[in-house]
């Protein structure tokens, strides 16, 4: 580690944006908590204000927002345009023959793959911030990785041991139950990696003068929300607004930021639609609204007044349909895992 790294080198993109993004959101998370527990939020379903807010205009729009990355640069989507096919081709293969089998069963797959994605999430801003500081020490790696683990690992373990709880991730049972020695094994464990892990900040910070502050407040905000969001609480109010804003307001900033990066090298649409944050937002707030409005329409029949009159699919009809609609969400989840890896992109210079 390099000790002598100045301030204006600590951060992700600038001070101001990793504090907003990550900082701010988990703070807008836990304002919103308290207001909802003045007002009588935290029981029952959560408001339609909260889905409109954190569902469709963040974690919906979020999912779209791979396209800036992939679908809408011409040049990245034909420099690995197989996989790039590939992935939905063979994703909306697989959807159907789960869906065909039973709707539960495409659930339980797609909320599978859709927690393995936040929890990748939180360890890639980990892994980030550590490339970012230059840290290559394989004992600090091994505490980060724990605690980044641990602190989104436990409370699903302890959501999975006590179903049915009053939220869900998709639908109702899609988490399959495990036994409760699980979630008594993991809980010391949990505590362990947590305070090792800022334990380990204070030695470095005292003995190194070293100091990551945005990989603490990423840790720090991921054990906080997640902790706060399903094992303290038993609410869909709680959980909606701690695990949907610190999930996708950071990936706006990065698509965003990689955007406005891209947008001199690429075609006239794409730099249209980048030109500033409001209309990237409105572009992915459009797409988001067409999506949900099928998805309303055809298959949940809720939020009329939102939407409009319901569609009358059959069940064989919505076998392949269903899947085509949670395209965007596993293509979405998949090729998180590829586009922002170094060696799968050696000329990528965001961070």
């Amino acid at each position: 580690m390099d000790a002598t790294l100045s301030k204006t080198n600590y951060w992700l993109f600038s001070r101001e944006i990793d504090l907003t993004v990550f900082l701010g959101s988990a703070v807008a998370s836990l304002l919103l908590l308290v207001v909802g527990s003045q007002i009588g939020l935290l029981n029952g379903e959560s408001p339609e204000w909260t889905w409109v807010m954190a569902v469709l205009f963040i974690d919906v729009a979020h999912v779209w927002s791979t396209s800036f990355r992939v679908y809408f640069d011409k040049e990245e989507f034909k420099r690995r345009f197989w996989l790039y096919l590939l992935v939905p081709v063979f994703g909306y293969a697989i959807g159907v023959a789960l869906y065909s089998e039973g709707e539960l069963i495409f659930w339980k797959a797609l909320a599978a793959v859709a927690v393995f994605h936040f929890i990748r999430q939180q360890y890639g801003w980990v892994n980030l911030y550590r490339r970012k500081l230059k840290e290559t020490e394989r004992w600090t790696w091994w505490v980060d990785a724990a605690a980044i683990y641990l602190a989104s690992v436990y409370p699903l373990a302890f959501w999975m041991t006590r179903l049915p709880r009053n939220f869900e991730w998709f639908v109702k049972n899609d988490f399959i139950s495990i036994p409760a020695i699980v979630e008594t094994i993991l809980f010391p464990i949990y505590v362990l990696a947590l305070t090792a892990y800022f334990a380990k900040s204070i030695y470095l910070y005292f003995t190194h003068g070293f100091l990551n502050i945005g990989k603490d407040i990423v840790v720090a905000t991921t054990a906080i929300c997640w902790y706060i969001g399903i094992v303290y609480f038993n609410s869909d109010y709680a959980f909606t607004v701690t695990n949907v804003i610190i999930h996708g307001v950071p990936y706006f900033a990065l698509i965003y930021v990689y955007a406005r990066m891209r947008r001199e090298t690429t075609g006239r649409v794409y730099r249209v639609l980048s030109s500033n944050w409001l209309v990237f937002l409105a572009t992915l707030w459009a797409l988001a609204y067409f999506e949900e409005l099928f998805w309303h329409r055809g298959v949940w029949h809720e939020r009329q007044w939102l939407f409009g009159g319901d569609w009358n699919w059959t069940h064989d009809m919505r076998t392949f349909i269903a899947p085509l609609l949670a395209l965007p969400q596993l293509t979405h989840y998949v090729l998180d895992g590829f586009v922002w890896r170094r060696k799968n992109n050696p000329d990528f210079r965001l961070i």
